[in-house]
């Protein structure tokens, strides 16, 4: 038995114990983080940099692109760094910050897709109002309450839960902190302050699905009164982006912490994990980029515009 002041570090559940898979997955983990930086990084420059994409909706994939690219750099280099060196440690303070920023990111992540069902809503359902309820400074206040707000619950989060006394050793069945793993290790009986915050996000959660639900409804509304059958697929793909990412984030988090007991195991819970931390993050610029039209031309200019100077500095060179 050990108290949370005795504990120094964790010990992370590892994907394997062998050697060759070890590196196998060192680098699966490392083409993962390679793929999900050069997506959301060339996203990012590409609305950065093309004043056609200065609208709300590129606003807000512009910071979900960064929160993507701080989700995955949260879990990813430490799993990397332990499949490299076959270690399975992490500190106390490390897990802290991980279990912090982790929180930080998801929640955020979704906080942004509810404003971005809303930025839908009012781009098909009330057209001529949009530049008033979604004009630049109502869109940065949007981000910024969300971010700031978010930030300060998962410090606080944070703070209460690793103040939680662990009596049950030190070992995390997951890859990364997380908080079912931790409260795990809590004496048994000190838990019920983290069940009301945990409590408290679940309804968050829920209160924005439900909000995403109910403006799809709407749009699936105003979609069906569109008279032209060209006029309804243009405005159903200016959605299926946003939804397809919607449901990946949405499916594989359920998945992940409403999967029945019976079912559980250490291997099947890590590979979900796996799929709800890492895979949305890395997937997200794929769906964004694959049916918008607008993102495409933008990529292309961009890519463009650096062969271009390249091949100038090459010639003067």
């Amino acid at each position: 038995m050990s108290n949370s002041s005795s504990i120094t570090e964790f010990l992370l559940l590892a994907f394997a114990h062998t050697r060759e898979l070890q590196l196998l997955h060192f680098w699966l983990f490392l083409g993962i983080s390679l793929a999900a930086l050069l997506g959301n990084g060339l996203i990012i420059t590409a609305i950065a940099c093309d004043h056609h994409l200065h609208t709300p909706m590129y606003f807000f994939l512009l910071n979900l692109s960064l929160l993507d690219l701080g989700s995955i750099s949260t879990t990813l280099p430490k799993a990397m760094h332990n499949s490299l060196w076959d270690k399975r440690d992490i500190s106390y303070l490390g897990c802290a910050t991980q279990f912090c920023f982790f929180y930080f990111c998801s929640s955020a992540e979704f906080s942004l897709l509810t404003i971005m069902a809303y930025d839908r809503y009012v781009a098909i359902c009330k057209p001529l109002h949009y530049g008033t309820l979604l004009g630049s400074r109502a869109c940065v206040h949007m981000a910024a309450t969300v971010l700031v707000s978010v930030f300060v619950y998962a410090v606080l989060h944070t703070a209460n839960t690793f103040s939680l006394p662990l009596c049950k050793g030190n070992a995390l069945h997951q890859f990364f902190c997380e908080i079912p793993q931790i409260l795990k290790l809590s004496c048994s009986h000190s838990y019920l302050s983290e069940v009301g915050l945990i409590m408290v996000s679940v309804c968050f959660a829920f209160g924005c699905f439900v909000f995403i639900v109910v403006s799809y409804v709407q749009i699936f509304r105003a979609v069906l009164r569109i008279p032209s059958e060209q006029g309804r697929h243009k405005t159903f793909s200016m959605c299926l982006p946003h939804l397809a990412v919607v449901s990946l984030f949405i499916s594989t988090a359920m998945f992940a912490h409403l999967k029945p007991p019976s079912i559980s195991s250490p291997s099947l819970d890590l590979v979900v994990s796996f799929l709800y931390s890492v895979v949305p993050p890395a997937v997200n610029p794929l769906i964004y980029s694959m049916r918008n039209q607008e993102i495409k031309k933008a990529l292309r200019k961009l890519i463009t515009r650096c062969y271009s100077e390249a091949m100038n500095c090459s010639s003067s060179s």
